[in-house]
């Protein structure tokens, strides 16, 4: 298969969204804005997600 650094880069910035980094959500959590967060975090999961789903079928029209 042909290295694609865009795929890689998505595939670990979703890896790194998904990782529950408990001191960024202990902050949003004192800030009040817990519920923000998630929603921000889930919104860009989804679009990334898109994007790399795309990413793949375009590599592999190529």
């Amino acid at each position: 298969m042909k290295i694609n650094p865009r795929i890689d880069a998505l595939q670990l910035m979703l890896t790194d969204l998904r990782t529950r980094n408990e001191a960024i959500r202990h902050k949003a959590a004192f800030k009040g804005c817990q519920p923000e967060f998630q929603k921000l975090v889930s919104r860009l999961i989804k679009q990334l997600e898109d994007e790399l789903i795309s990413e793949k079928l375009t590599n592999r029209v190529n």
